[in-house]
């Protein structure tokens, strides 16, 4: 960060404000009662005041300062209490019906069920006879049959509902979450709201007809408005590092005021003029969005953004972005536990103090221009890759490629959809929402295409250590970019390190994009991943493939997908939502067309099942009977038996079927009884393959087996696991069939298939497990 050192010192100063303020938010948010805190951090503030008073020194009213503003945010954290303890006191958390009265304050987005959900101010909340009023924040979830009734509804909309309170996070800043059983009355949206209300839809039905996936992208990029656009554009925008141009955020608000500013100075106006211009702007494209926090949040980014760089003091822009921080956090003290918040923060900061230092460094290997072109992503990214890790493992090799790529697109597309947005004739609307199409194609194919390069994304450790192994390995590379005069010894160190994980990377990259197919057999039907103790099973039929169940954790089915050559999941079953069948969902989030799912349980089974949906993937709860293809094949689920609560003995049990094809039952982890009642119900087939029940726990009915009288029994299981599986009493039942027992904890990944002879083949991926690599295990038939 170039500049006067006195800049550069006032600077500091003002990120340590910020950077107390939001640790005392985020430490108020998650206390039960604020009250105590606000008062002890003001008398320290008052403290720190006096004692400033007596000794006059900069890092005492760096510390006065700091202390007030904390103080103040715990304040507002304090004067939230009384109405989360009016609405503790209806006792809504037992599901108690209640009667509401609100006032939306933003926009009313649709969830991946056919429903919606919005943020509300509650002025009125009955539960029986009692009744509580005031200003209480709330989010309303709404279930597809009520979806119609909000169709006039938007910001500022008064709406009359009925409906059971939700369990919510005491760190979140809604007081009150309620879903909604009845929408009683939801009025229009009045004045203003109603005027861009109506510009945001005639930009929407501007697009109807123009090709998609340009045309669903045109309304997002203007104006945030993501409700046409397709869900497999949004999982690929989101796997390329393009997400940030398809909702409203910093980078729009930035593109608004940088067109701002560039009129104006055409028009001669001075740099005061081009600011206050440029800020007016902004505020009324903030209006047309909808100001809920998150765009006034971009919004204030961008404005530090944009009048740190017209100003050209890099040191100045860091103190207003902190002072835009402490005043945010202030305000809002929730958004220190918002991500959105603190990537908006992070992208600013290295925008500001990053990007130049790289181009520098980077001039010595390409022209200045190009330097400062690929500088800028290259600097959010390794910034905010430390903050996205931690809910993504995965680092995303070509996201800047991605927006060196995209990007120049962005701004002529946001600015022509936004000139449509207000364009006052019908004709004129038309053709600029055309013009807005062209670019926005360009970056929907970019999106596209990256996220179908195999080599994308790279696995990376979840967590705390896996954010700080990111956050070093950034900050080796800039060091090496950089290449600071005063700290040679410091910069070799740092240019060794990023060779070698560069290395690694190369290495890692090549193991997973080529060398992991070619070590399983290129023939295999089915197979059973090694994902410890847990489940996850595959078939294959052609180029389709379907997954049964997750495993525990994303890193082990990451690598076995990558193992089996895996990319596209045609069909995914979560059996049930136990840990060890779900925990690893992450690895294939935005890579599933359907999902198939046993019936949810707890609100984080609906949570998953929505992250899916919003990915692309189509869901649908499995009931018996249901039937579909993979390929040539044919699946048919055998569960959940009914009247059953969710859990183990609720598994979806499936029969895959098909021409040349393993036939294959699949048992989840249905106990005794649960086999029992599913013996009686059905015609029980005989089986080449079975996926043992439960790991080979005990809690098995022997006649179902017998039934089945599978050839191979494929058994998911850790080593050396705590329950004992698979116990004496499954390998005695397969023993006494002939069935051959394979099990991941001692042979690792199994693969079975019928090979050009008809015969059925077991591969196993140890070959010290006693068993040759491709063993023959019986002449049987396709269909017996």
């Amino acid at each position: 960060m170039k500049g006067r050192p006195g800049a550069r010192r006032r600077s500091l100063r003002a990120v340590s404000v910020a950077a107390a303020t939001w640790a005392a938010a985020g430490g108020a948010t998650m206390v039960s009662d604020a009250t105590v805190f606000s008062v002890v951090l003001t008398v320290a503030a008052s403290a720190a005041t006096a004692l400033y008073a007596w000794r006059r020194t900069a890092l005492l009213a760096v510390v006065a300062v700091a202390l007030a503003c904390s103080a103040a945010t715990a304040g507002a954290v304090a004067s939230a209490s009384p109405a989360r303890g009016q609405i503790a006191a209806l006792e809504t958390d037992g599901g108690r019906h209640l009667e509401l009265e609100v006032v939306v304050t933003g926009r009313i987005d649709g969830s991946p069920d056919g429903g919606a959900w919005f943020d509300a101010v509650a002025t009125r909340v009955r539960a029986g006879k009692l009744a509580v009023t005031g200003t209480i924040p709330a989010r309303v979830l709404v279930d597809p049959e009520g979806r119609s009734a909000l169709a006039d509804a938007s910001m500022g909309s008064e709406v009359r509902l009925t409906g059971r309170a939700v369990p919510s996070d005491p760190a979140e800043r809604a007081a009150l979450v309620v879903r909604a059983s009845s929408i009683e009355t939801a009025s229009a949206p009045g004045g203003v709201w109603a005027v861009f209300e109506g510009l945001r839809d005639g930009l929407v039905a501007s697009t109807r007809g123009l090709p998609q996936p340009g045309a669903g992208l045109v309304p997002g990029l203007a104006v945030g408005d993501t409700s046409s656009l397709d869900p497999a554009t949004e999982a690929a925008m989101n796997a390329s590092s393009l997400s940030h141009l398809t909702a409203v955020s910093g980078a729009n608000c930035a593109i608004v005021v940088g067109a701002a500013f560039a009129v104006l100075a055409l028009c001669g106006a001075s740099r005061v003029a081009r600011v206050v211009g440029a800020m007016l702007v902004l505020t009324a494209f903030v209006a047309l969005v909808t100001p809920e926090p998150s765009v006034v949040r971009a919004a204030a980014m961008a404005t530090v953004a944009m009048i740190a760089l017209a100003l050209g003091r890099p040191a100045i822009g860091v103190a207003v972005l902190s002072l835009a921080v402490t005043v945010l956090l202030v305000i809002d003290p929730w958004l220190s536990r918002s991500l959105g918040f603190a990537l908006s923060a992070a992208a600013t900061g290295a925008l500001l103090v990053l990007a130049r230092p790289l181009a520098t460094g980077l001039e010595r290997w390409m022209p200045r221009a190009l330097a400062l072109t690929l500088a800028v992503p290259t600097s959010a990214q390794l910034v905010c890759g430390p903050l996205i890790v931690l809910i993504d493992p995965h680092v995303p090799l070509l996201g800047v490629a991605a927006n060196l790529v995209a990007d120049p697109a962005a701004a002529p597309a946001t600015i022509a959809g936004a000139l449509a947005c207000i364009a006052p004739l019908p004709w004129l609307r038309d053709g600029l929402t055309a013009l807005a199409w062209v670019p926005a194609a360009w970056i929907a194919a970019v999106a596209h295409t990256t996220a179908a390069v195999a080599a994308q994304n790279l696995p990376w450790p979840d967590g705390l250590f896996g954010a700080t192994l990111l956050a070093a390995v950034g900050a080796a590379i800039s060091l090496a970019v950089i290449r600071p005069r005063r700290l040679p010894r410091i910069t070799a160190l740092a240019s060794a390190a990023v060779a070698v994980v560069l290395g690694l990377v190369l290495g890692q990259t090549a193991v997973r994009t080529v060398a992991g197919p070619l070590t399983v057999p290129a023939a295999w039907q089915v197979a059973m991943c090694d994902v410890g103790q847990g489940d996850a099973t595959l078939w294959r039929s052609g180029h389709a493939v379907a997954l049964v169940d997750i495993g525990p954790e994303p890193e082990a089915l990451t690598h076995c997908l990558q193992t089996f050559g895996v990319e596209r999941l045609a069909v995914v079953v979560l059996t049930h939502f136990d840990l060890d069948h779900v925990g690893g969902s992450s690895a294939i989030v935005g890579r599933v067309d359907l999902l198939v799912h046993g019936p949810p349980d707890e609100a984080n089974d609906e949570r998953l099942l929505d992250r899916f949906a919003a990915a692309g993937a189509r869901l649908q709860l499995a009931t018996i009977g249901m039937t579909g293809a993979v390929g040539t094949t044919r699946w048919q689920a055998l569960g959940p038996l009914p009247n059953v609560e969710p859990g183990n003995d609720a598994s979806v049990a499936l029969d895959v079927v098909g021409a040349g094809f393993p036939r294959t039952v699949l048992l989840g982890d249905l106990g005794e009884q649960a086999q029992y009642t599913l013996r009686r119900r059905i015609d029980v087939p005989r089986v080449q393959v079975v996926k043992v029940s439960h790991h080979g726990s005990a809690d098995q009915d022997a006649a179902l087996y017998r039934a089945l009288h599978p050839t191979i029994g494929l058994i998911g299981v850790g080593a050396d696991n705590d329950y004992g599986h698979p116990t004496a009493k499954l390998l005695g039942i397969l023993s006494a069939l002939g069935t051959t027992a394979a099990r991941t904890d001692r042979d690792g990944a199994l693969a079975v298939w019928i090979d050009a002879d008809g015969r059925l083949t077991l591969w196993r991926e140890r070959a010290d497990a006693g068993v040759d690599s491709s063993t023959p295990t019986g002449d049987v038939g396709t269909d017996r």
